[in-house]
């Protein structure tokens, strides 16, 4: 390549680089990080009902593991409530005795099966949920990824469909006019940091996940330029669907990423990286073809 030519290549990408961060600082500007620390901080209780102290006491240790530091365990403990309680939101039964239909079963050989039951039943809860008691983070934090990174396949569908835009942005966190999918994947991206940081019990907030966003608004340029490798090596053919499969599987790996790193200390390699984004592609197209499929005008019959 020419000298001339490599800087003119040079002087694009930086032109380029430059337009995304003014896009994304724009879109940053409507997402709040206290509204996801209050969130947070909702208040939330677990009545626990067994049929011997025994048994209670197994439920307690479980929802307040030894592992949790001995101020969060306390916390915990105040926030388990031994028997019915009306003020509790969530009530768990031992899974011998009978229970009322809004309440929920645990059977101490497969406990997570309650949590999930949980989280899928009591959603406005999971932030309050994983923050307060340690079982309920990593499936809370995998539901939320899976959930973000299919908004945003679903906002590469629906900047293609002009008719379904609109709608689409007429949700309370999508405010504001992004010139590009990646400076909404980005924001969204960091609104997902927020979110994971909380359900972890971290600090919330652009000064508190700084390095967090910083890798977040790196990685928008090595996801494009991974995501040109991937789909020149996977037979699947242009259009809507790889697109919004690259969105889906970039948001996912960054998501996985950011929750190991506030569960163990420390994220992804960049090898590892790329084996969760290449997983997480397949199922993106899987996820994208639905999407598209919902959003396309019914023909009338």
């Amino acid at each position: 390549m020419e000298e001339g030519t490599a800087g003119d290549v040079s002087h694009t990408r930086f032109a380029m680089a430059l337009a995304l961060l003014r896009e994304v600082k724009r879109a940053l500007s409507a997402l709040n990080p206290n509204e996801i620390r209050e969130l947070a901080r909702r208040p939330v209780c677990i009545g626990l009902v067994a049929a011997s102290e025994e048994s209670l006491g197994r439920m307690e240790t479980y929802f307040a593991p030894p592992h949790f530091s001995a101020e969060r365990r306390a916390r915990a403990a105040r926030l388990l409530v031994r028997g019915s309680a009306s003020g509790c939101p969530v009530q768990i039964y031992e899974s011998s005795l009978l229970r009322p239909r809004d309440a929920f079963s645990f059977d101490p050989d497969s406990p997570d099966t309650c949590v999930r039951r949980i989280l899928r039943a009591r959603e406005d809860l999971a932030l309050p949920l994983a923050r307060n008691f340690y079982p309920f983070r990593k499936q809370a934090s995998h539901q939320l990824i899976r959930a973000i990174a299919k908004e945003n396949a679903l906002f590469c569908l629906a900047t293609a469909l002009p008719d379904v835009l609109p709608s689409f942005l007429s949700i309370g966190w999508a405010v504001g006019e992004f010139g590009s999918d990646a400076a909404f994947l980005t924001m969204n991206q960091i609104r997902m940091a927020f979110y994971l940081a909380a359900a972890s019990d971290r600090d919330v907030g652009y000064r508190e996940q700084k390095s967090e966003i910083a890798s977040v608004v790196a990685g928008a340029f090595g996801w494009r330029a991974l995501a040109r490798e991937l789909v020149g090596k996977i037979p699947f053919g242009g259009g809507l669907i790889p697109k919004a499969a690259i969105a889906y599987a970039g948001t996912y790996a960054v998501g996985l990423s950011l929750e190991r790193l506030y569960r163990l200390g420390y994220g992804f390699t960049r090898e590892e990286r790329r084996v969760v984004y290449e997983q997480a592609y397949d199922h993106g197209r899987q996820i994208a073809g639905m999407l598209l499929e919902g959003l396309r005008p019914r023909k009338a019959g």
